[in-house]
C-alpha cells in the first residue's frame, strides 16, 4: 500500500491519470468519488478458483496471490472507517447448466489461444465445490454477493439491489482480474450511475502490461485510481472536513 497513510501530514492523497500520479485536485470535482458515507468496497473473485495453489485450480490467476495480505489490510481500514465491503464471487449451477452444459462463456474459447489449455476448467466455480470459498478474510460484518456468472460483478447479480439498499452511491474496486471482471464491473458501475475508484495496488491481471492498460484506460474514461493508502487517506480527510 501507498505510504501516504491517514493522518500522516506528510503528502495528500494521490491519483493516477494514465500511469501519470498527481495529487488528488482539491477544487472538489472528486467530491462524490471521495464520500466514505456513501462508499462501499467491493472485492472482487478473490477465491479459490482462481488463487489455489494446486495443479487442480480450474482458472489460475496466480498473481492475484500477491495481493491477498494487502486486499485483508485494506478491508480492515474501510471497516474501521465504517465502510461497507462486499465479497463478490463467481458461481454456477453445480449441474454446470449456467455454462459449459449450456451456453460457455467466451473466454473459455479466446482465453486459452494466449494461456493454453486450462485442466479442469469445466469445475471453474461451480456451487458447493472447494473453488468458491474466498481467499481473503470475510468479516461477519461483511457482506457476500455470490451467482457471478460472467465478466461483470453485477451480471446476473443482486449487486446493484444491494448497493442501493445500503444507499451506496460510490464503490472502490479491487480484486482480478483488472483486463478482465474489474475492468467489466468498472464499466458496468459507471453505466448505473455510480462513482467508480480502483485500488491500483489492490488488482492484478493478466500480466503487467494488460493490468496497466485497464487501469490507464478506467483513469481515462470513468475512474478515480489510487492506491489504497491514498484512498484511505482520502476518505479520512473527507471525514474530517464533514
Amino acid at each position: 500500500m501507498s505510504e501516504n497513510l491517514p493522518g500522516d501530514g506528510i503528502a495528500p492523497p494521490h491519483h493516477y491519470v494514465y500511469e501519470e500520479r498527481r495529487p488528488l485536485p482539491g477544487d472538489g470535482r472528486y467530491q462524490d468519488f471521495v464520500a466514505p458515507a456513501r462508499t462501499a468496497v467491493i472485492s472482487i473473485d478473490m477465491h479459490e478458483g482462481h488463487l489455489s495453489e494446486s495443479p487442480e485450480c480450474p482458472c489460475p490467476a496466480p498473481r492475484g496471490r500477491q495481493i491477498v495480505s494487502g486486499i485483508d489490510a485494506f478491508h480492515r481500514g474501510a471497516r474501521a472507517a465504517g465502510i461497507p465491503v462486499i465479497h463478490v464471487r463467481s458461481e454456477l449451477r453445480a449441474s454446470g447448466v449456467d455454462d459449459v452444459g449450456g451456453v460457455p462463456s467466451a473466454w473459455r474459447t479466446t482465453f486459452p489461444e494466449w494461456v493454453g489449455e486450462i485442466p479442469n476448467a469445466a469445475e471453474h466455480a461451480l456451487a458447493g465445490s472447494r473453488w468458491t470459498a474466498f481467499a481473503t478474510e470475510v468479516d461477519p460484518r461483511d457482506e457476500i454477493v455470490t451467482g457471478k456468472k460472467r465478466l461483470s460483478a453485477f451480471y446476473p447479480t443482486d449487486l446493484d439491489f444491494l448497493l442501493r439498499q445500503l444507499g451506496v452511491t460510490a464503490v472502490a474496486l479491487n480484486g482480478i482480474m483488472a483486463d478482465c471482471c474489474v475492468l467489466n464491473t468498472a464499466f458496468d458501475a459507471s453505466n448505473l450511475g455510480y462513482r467508480v475508484i480502483v485500488a491500483r495496488d489492490l488488482v492484478r491481471g493478466t500480466d503487467e502490461a494488460l493490468e496497466r492498460a485497464a487501469l490507464s484506460m478506467m483513469s481515462l474514461h470513468l475512474a478515480l485510481v489510487m492506491d489504497a493508502g491514498d484512498l484511505l487517506a482520502a476518505w479520512a480527510a473527507a471525514d474530517r472536513a464533514g
